[in-house]
């Protein structure tokens, strides 16, 4: 089987990629990435010559492109990760992720659909999405797979927009697909713009911690190789057209979690305590900034037995570790334009 994995380059992606091709070495992994500012092919320096695995730079927003590509390698499998996927970003340039979202997620379909012709035996076209498509919660509830849709930024706009396109096409085409909502992700390789990874960095360099508003915004977090785990269970055992939340049962005040990161730092690199809690500054809340959100993820628990393998207190020790071990990976990619948008939005 060809499997075509979209965005295997970014930071959930290169953990899926490297799970497929150590977990399948009878399929055929295609990883297919732009390689824009957060994709980086060091992130899978340990796969890139296994004799299963195969990279293409490509962008699937170049419609033909991809027909081309279909025609020669007859994907069966899609598993579609690539996307424009911070919420500042996409309130400087919300077209970006419209093009990237959604007319790139509808390039797939068309593509999938044409070369797989009314033949979907064996076929799965599986969309990554957020948790982001169901607006804001209040201080109690959970998102679950019913949720109506509520998106607030552009950014969870388009991902509502990519989702329906999925589902319209599995109604209109009878095209096979999965689609599964996660919460935020942390862990290793992650691109410092998004906080766990940019306050890490911060604290290495003894820079301001910018925490949005009061710091009380709160956010399920979910550890990328469980995230990793469920998406390679959802391509196995998923059932073909229902969608399925993926949240680490872990919800943190953003405040509450910069100090507890703020805490296992200074323990790490054997800085006085508090150290760097003096960091932490508060700036000007961004527009559309979402209360809560939190995650049931009690349906892929019950039908398909998947649950998070570590406690986020756990899971953050190793994505700490994982950066001060990395200090060149992090130098390398924060360097160029990156510090440009980081100036702009942040000082």
């Amino acid at each position: 089987m060809n499997i075509l994995i979209t965005g295997g380059a970014g930071f959930i992606g290169s953990h899926v990629v490297r799970l497929f091709v150590k977990n399948h070495p009878n399929h055929h992994i295609f990883n297919l990435d732009n390689l824009t500012y957060a994709g980086n092919l060091e992130n899978l320096k340990d796969v890139e010559n296994h004799s299963n695995y195969t990279f293409i730079k490509g962008d699937i927003n170049e419609g033909e492109f991809l027909n081309t590509l279909f025609e020669k390698y007859r994907f069966e499998t899609v598993i579609h990760l690539a996307a424009e996927s911070h919420v500042d970003r996409s309130i400087k340039d919300p077209l970006a992720f419209v093009k990237t979202n959604v007319f790139g997620t509808v390039n797939l379909l068309n593509a999938s659909k044409k070369i797989w012709d009314k033949d979907f035996e064996n076929k799965l076209f599986y969309h990554i999405s957020t948790d982001e498509v169901y607006g804001t919660l209040g201080e109690t509830g959970l998102f679950t797979e019913t949720t109506p849709y509520d998106p607030n930024s552009p950014y969870s706009a388009s991902k509502a927009s990519s989702d329906h396109f999925v589902r319209a096409y599995g109604e209109t085409y009878g095209l096979p697909f999965i689609i599964s909502n996660c919460s935020n992700n942390y862990g290793q390789n992650q691109f410092p713009e998004k906080l766990i990874p940019l306050f890490i960095n911060n604290i290495i360099n003894m820079n301001p911690l910018p925490v949005y508003g009061d710091g009380n915004y709160t956010r399920d977090w979910l550890y990328v190789i469980d995230h990793a785990i469920a998406i390679e269970l959802l391509f196995r055992k998923g059932k073909i057209g229902e969608t399925y939340n993926i949240g680490g049962f872990n919800e943190w005040k953003n405040l509450d979690l910069v100090m507890l990161l703020c805490k296992q730092m200074d323990e790490k690199l054997n800085r006085p305590k508090g150290s760097s809690e003096k960091l932490i500054t508060f700036v000007k809340d961004r527009p559309g900034h979402d209360l809560r959100y939190a995650i049931d993820a009690s349906k892929i628990n019950k039908e398909l037995g998947w649950k998070p393998s570590v406690t986020f207190e756990e899971g953050l020790s190793m994505t700490i570790d994982w950066y001060l071990s990395n200090v060149e990976w992090l130098k390398n990619v924060t360097s160029g334009e990156y510090q440009n948008y980081y100036k702009k939005q942040y000082k």
